[in-house]
């Protein structure tokens, strides 16, 4: 009997990913459908930097440094804000809770020594 229910959950789940990747390409071929397809040309293949003319070639190399400052802002940002929550519930979720987010900070703590120590944070032009 646990084995029809686990099957029908499964269909349930593969059921609503049809639906929903259903939904994502109807949305396409309506908009599609709608607007049709124009071509790019003229303004359309200009790099847009807010209307202004482009001085020089827009074909710059970015460096690497950049992506690896988002990436760790973005993870000392997730790291706030699942520390936010915690806060509250600190009172009941007793020594498990302050050892569990205790390992948490430091793992993140090691990343960022780890981060620090390979020179990441040193900015380069």
């Amino acid at each position: 009997m646990q084995y029809q229910a686990q099957l029908e959950a499964a269909l349930l789940v593969a059921a609503f990913a049809v639906v929903g990747v259903l939904i994502v390409y109807a949305t396409i071929l309506l908009s599609r459908l709608l607007v049709g397809t124009r071509p790019k040309t003229g303004a359309k293949l200009e790099v847009y930097e807010s209307g202004e003319v482009t001085i020089g070639t827009t074909e710059v190399r970015v460096s690497v440094h950049y992506y690896l400052y988002a990436l760790l802002f973005l993870i000392f940002d997730v790291e706030a804000a699942l520390l936010f929550p915690w806060a509250p519930a600190f009172d009941k979720l007793g020594w498990l809770g302050v050892i569990e987010v205790t390992v948490f900070v430091a793992i993140l703590a090691a990343g960022l020594a780890y981060a620090w120590l390979r020179g990441v944070l040193k900015w380069v032009f």
